[in-house]
């Protein structure tokens, strides 16, 4: 019978419907409007998705320009990599894992021929997906894009921050205590442009009295001065300055962070060829942490990478319809 699968409890129809409704609602509630069991949902669910996977996601689709990212999946360090087809904004494919070998799947997955037609290649500067790119990618564009990079300089004030907290609370310093506690903490992250006046007295105040975190800001500030060039030749040229100034600042962690840059040099100048971002990884990634919260987590990971592609990729029934 055309309707109904081989030893299927279902028809094909109502498996779709069900199927279509988690897309757009939890498991629970699909259930309660079909009056289904959580269980039923599930393997109802799981079967649609992965005969939607076979069709569609096997050999994995090959993209033009391509952003890669990790998110955390489960606590201790556990982590699904994601890669996104910037141009379609769209997650392809994912894996368990965030090692060079993980992406290298993906690579060989879409061949040999599909790898050199990779145009650009947006990332977090992980050295792992770095050479895994480097390696199958060989005519691709490696970008290190602006949005991780500007996390990197927040991770540095923060932590210069916090090593001064350290300190102020050793000291007894209940007014240097006051000032950058962690209440405070947003107000050193924020753009200068968008700070109320409330809160530039706040940071004026915090750096008269406190020189390491007063270096940070302007470290910061001074970095994000870069993307107002418009060549890569003048960026090139700011940015190398930015490092030594950076090296021969006393403040720890942007030294860390310039021997990074320095490292990477080349793949932050490329974001003025080629203004690729992965920010649409960063997109998917808040998507997928609001599917794991809406669902109280996921036991079984597999299932949770086929939500993924659900919610966020080629298996949308509102974006791909059958």
């Amino acid at each position: 019978m055309p309707w109904v699968k081989k030893w299927g409890r279902s028809t094909k129809r109502f498996a779709e419907q069900v199927n279509r409704l988690t897309a757009i609602t939890t498991n629970q509630e699909t259930g309660w409007f079909l009056d289904l069991d959580d269980e039923a949902v599930y393997r109802i669910d799981r079967e649609m998705l992965e005969e939607k996977f076979n069709q569609r996601l096997v050999p994995p689709p090959a993209a033009i320009n391509i952003s890669v990212d990790e998110v955390s999946y489960k606590k201790y360090h556990r982590y699904l990599t994601n890669v996104v087809d910037v141009d379609e904004k769209a997650i392809i494919w994912n894996e368990r894992g965030r090692k060079t070998e993980i992406l290298d799947r993906y690579y060989e997955g879409i061949g040999k021929a599909a790898c050199e037609r990779i145009e650009s290649v947006a990332l977090d500067g992980a050295r792992t997906f770095i050479a895994s790119t480097n390696k199958y990618a060989v005519n691709a564009m490696i970008v290190y894009d602006r949005f991780h990079i500007a996390q990197k300089l927040n991770w540095a004030v923060d932590m210069t921050r916090k090593q001064e907290l350290r300190k102020a609370r050793k000291e007894g310093n209940d007014e240097l205590i006051d000032l950058i506690n962690c209440r405070q903490r947003f107000i050193l992250l924020k753009n200068k442009s968008n700070l109320t006046e409330k809160q530039t007295d706040y940071l004026q105040k915090l750096c008269e009295i406190n020189e390491p975190i007063y270096k940070a800001m302007l470290l910061k500030e001074s970095f994000l001065k870069v993307y107002d060039y418009q060549t890569p030749e003048e960026a090139q040229g700011y940015l190398e300055g930015w490092i030594k100034d950076a090296l021969s600042s006393a403040v720890e962690t942007f030294r860390t962070i310039a021997l990074s840059f320095r490292d990477k040099l080349q793949y932050i100048i490329n974001w003025f060829r080629k203004k690729i971002s992965s920010a649409i990884s960063e997109g998917i990634n808040n998507k997928t942490k609001r599917l794991k919260r809406m669902a109280y987590g996921y036991k079984d990971v597999e299932y949770f990478r086929l939500k993924i592609h659900q919610h966020c990729g080629l298996l949308n029934p509102r974006r791909y319809p059958q």
